[in-house]
């Protein structure tokens, strides 16, 4: 396993973490509660699959990426919704920005080196 995949499980994991601790850190308003609940649900996914990934299941690497994708779309509302203080606009925006980057650094990680065909 390369440097570069298990950097973006471990990215992927403390987002993983974070959407764990939403309810418990919510005002219930922001994010709404139904919200921090779905996340900390896809956070449970995550890091099951993320547990998975690290032991070398492709399949568990893949889903957990998609996972944590549909997790950072949860947050686009932030940006959508009038009425949303500056922080929360901010830590959506960190963590969506952090879901692509670990997604990408795992996706990479995975990619095989072409066989080299000597003629």
């Amino acid at each position: 396993m390369s440097h570069v995949y298990r950097a973006g499980l471990v990215v992927l994991g403390v987002l993983s973490l974070g959407d764990l601790a939403a309810p418990l850190l919510t005002d219930g308003h922001t994010p709404p509660m139904s919200i921090a609940l779905i996340g900390a649900g896809l956070g449970l996914l995550s890091l099951i699959l993320i547990g998975l990934a690290w032991r070398g299941r492709v399949g568990a690497a893949v889903g957990a990426v998609v996972v944590r994708l549909l997790s950072a779309l949860t947050a686009v509302p932030a940006f959508l919704v009038d009425g949303v203080p500056t922080l929360p606009k901010v830590l959506a925006g960190v963590a969506i920005v952090l879901a692509v980057t670990g997604s990408v650094l795992v996706l990479t990680g995975l990619r095989r080196p072409a066989p080299v065909v000597v003629a």
